[in-house]
């Protein structure tokens, strides 16, 4: 049975992630990919950050610095993945297949959702973890 409060990091997570997958598209106008899908991660970030703490584990009783520096540590690992599954299907993958319709874009998208899972045991486990 699927957890109440994964289903509401998830609901949190896609709220980041429409601020994340906005932000690049906006951000890839004044800037190259790379750097884009990087910025774009931080507000995907701060967003997560702030719903997480105020819906997802309001119970979560570690001090503010500990919850930003757990989350910092576990968002800089989920942010890598995205990077990887961004670059391999935007430059490999989409190419391989001769997919030409928007392959950045779609590239991704799949990078914001890769880090799902393990993003949310890190932080239920690390960063919002009661002490």
């Amino acid at each position: 049975m699927i957890e109440r409060r994964f289903i509401l990091f998830i609901i949190a997570s896609g709220l980041a992630a429409v601020a994340n997958f906005g932000s690049r598209i906006a951000l890839s106008q004044l800037m190259s990919y790379v750097p884009a899908i990087v910025l774009a991660y931080l507000v995907g970030m701060a967003t997560a950050f702030m719903l997480n703490r105020a819906y997802v584990f309001k119970d979560a009783d570690k001090p503010l610095a500990s919850q930003v520096m757990w989350f910092i540590a576990v968002n800089a690992l989920a942010l890598l993945q995205t990077l990887i599954v961004s670059l391999l299907f935007s430059h490999y993958i989409f190419p391989w297949m001769g997919l030409t319709f928007h392959p950045e874009t779609l590239a991704h998208a799949l990078g914001v959702i890769a880090p799902a899972v393990v993003s949310y045991f890190g932080h239920k486990h690390f960063t919002f973890r009661k002490s």
